[in-house]
């Protein structure tokens, strides 16, 4: 079950494929990658670490985070992916709180988390000596076994809310994610390419086990990161391309496809998630590039398995509930039941909001160290998501907005989403996120931040013409950018804090 298993059968199997690319350069084949990660297991054991300890790694997106996330693997230890964008203090809270005892890091990330991580034992796998030490180590001969339930990945969640938690992700929920994505979101083959532009240590990271089971191309950008004339240019030289964006990704890559007329040559599959995906702007992205996107919605306590929503929904318009589908996360990946339900925890009929319920293979076992928050959201089989949404009778679920955003003014709810979606079809509009805040009368009253030149008198008609007279803003607050965490979603605690600061 160990997933580095997956690695040594494709290099076996076709050792002179390649394997990994910086840019356009390749520095692996498969056979390459294969004893590269032998010998990362080798020297990990040489350091003292054994079966289900936890190794972190602190770095920006290059082929060594793949070589060193198998090697954690191969070793029988457990990788704790940190995202290269977290302050060395939030990375040390990461580190401290998964008791690892050693983190791989890179230059910049070595350095500062040197300086703020304590007694954690910090190498910098930049250095002449760790490469030569790992070059040096003698390969294991045998991945170490692991089951279905040992931990694999500690994910630890945005922390959007207050201190991250740390998500234990199997190899069985691994191998079930993997499963899924082949019969709902895509089929891997050996001539495709994972490009990883989004952080490794996060959704794309995961994708990475598909790719290598198919013995598939990896490519890290240059940059280490999402610069959209990078990431045309590297889909146009190595085609077909698999790729996992966020929302705000795929439209910064529709704007800037549009602005130079590239239409995306190479591109096959891109699967977006990780916010709310508008749709103005899938509808923008999928008549430019065509049927090239599908959409996921997960959680890290399901990874990536929750639902899925085809090429062929997203691209279709000829569906009397197609725009209703689009605007939609898809039907239940394989392996998954879905519930909604009223505040008793109980079914609630096709087409009534509730709080959406998971139950499947994919589904987390808990929370690392925290049998709090693992009770409070795993309640007998099922995982309370904390998201609002609706399931249509065809199975479609619509998401309306997290519970704790939902706005309750005058005993009505108004879901923040719907609101920012009426707003956004504005041409004026950039950005726009609409929070409640607490009012005398009502209770609360409906507040959206805006990006962008639109005037006010302009955007109260649009919201009138099409949504509830109650659900319109009472007040608009401008702002040059809304801001956002590391994985691209807005912040709604820190606008919460405008407001309360007047």
């Amino acid at each position: 079950m160990n997933q580095a298993h997956w690695l040594i059968r494709s290099a076996e199997k076709t050792p002179k494929a390649p394997a990994l690319f910086s840019g356009r350069h390749m520095v692996a084949e498969y056979a390459d990658f294969a004893d590269q990660v032998r010998r990362c297991a080798g020297w990990l054991q040489m350091q003292g670490v054994t079966p289900g300890d936890r190794v972190a790694i602190f770095m920006k997106n290059t082929p060594d985070f793949l070589v060193l996330l198998y090697g954690i693997w191969a070793a029988g230890a457990a990788a704790v992916p940190i995202n290269a964008k977290l302050h060395a203090r939030e990375a040390a809270f990461i580190v401290h709180n998964a008791g690892a005892d050693l983190v791989l890091a890179s230059g910049v990330q070595a350095a500062a988390l040197d300086e703020n991580g304590g007694d954690t034992r910090v190498v910098d796998i930049e250095s002449d000596g760790f490469q030569k030490d790992v070059r040096a180590a003698p390969p294991v001969k045998d991945v170490v076994p692991r089951g279905g339930d040992d931990l694999a990945w500690l994910f630890y969640t945005s922390g959007t809310t207050g201190q991250p938690k740390g998500v234990i992700i199997t190899h069985g929920m691994l191998a079930s994610m993997a499963r899924s994505y082949a019969m709902d979101v895509d089929i891997v083959r050996a001539e495709d390419a994972a490009l990883y532009a989004a952080p490794l240590s996060h959704g794309a990271g995961l994708y990475a086990v598909m790719h290598v089971q198919a013995g598939a191309r990896h490519i890290c950008p240059a940059s280490g990161g999402f610069e959209p004339e990078e990431i045309l240019d590297l889909a146009e030289h190595h085609g077909s391309i698999h790729m996992f964006a966020a929302p705000t990704m795929v439209k910064r890559l529709t704007q800037r496809a549009r602005e130079l007329g590239a239409k995306g040559l190479g591109l096959r599959t891109v699967v977006y998630a990780g916010g709310p995906m508008y749709l103005a702007d899938i509808l923008e992205a999928s008549d430019w590039f065509g049927p090239v996107f599908v959409q996921i919605y997960g959680q890290g306590e399901c990874p990536m398995g929750i639902t899925a929503l085809s090429r062929s929904d997203v691209i279709e318009r000829s569906h009397p509930n197609w725009r209703s589908r689009l605007g939609s996360v898809g039907r239940a990946q394989a392996g998954i039941t879905l519930r909604i339900a009223g505040a008793d925890g109980m079914p609630v009929p096709a087409g009534t909001a509730g709080e959406i319920m998971v139950r499947g293979a994919t589904v987390m076992p808990g929370y690392w160290r925290n049998p709090k928050a693992t009770s409070a959201t795993l309640r007998d089989g099922w995982l309370m998501t904390g998201d609002v949404g609706v399931l249509d009778e065809a199975g479609y679920l619509t998401l309306k907005d997290r519970s704790k955003d939902v706005i309750i003014t005058g005993g009505s709810n108004v879901y923040p989403r719907e609101v920012e979606e009426v707003l956004l079809t504005h041409d004026a509009l950039r950005e726009v996120s609409v929070i409640g805040r607490p009012h005398d009368v009502w209770g609360e009253e409906v507040v959206a931040f805006i990006v962008g030149d639109a005037e006010e008198a302009a955007l109260d008609r649009l919201c009138l013409e099409n949504i509830a007279r109650f659900k319109r803003p009472k007040a608009y607050v401008r702002l040059d950018a809304l801001p956002k965490n590391n994985y691209g979603k807005v912040l709604k605690t820190e606008l919460r804090a405008l407001l309360s600061r007047g």
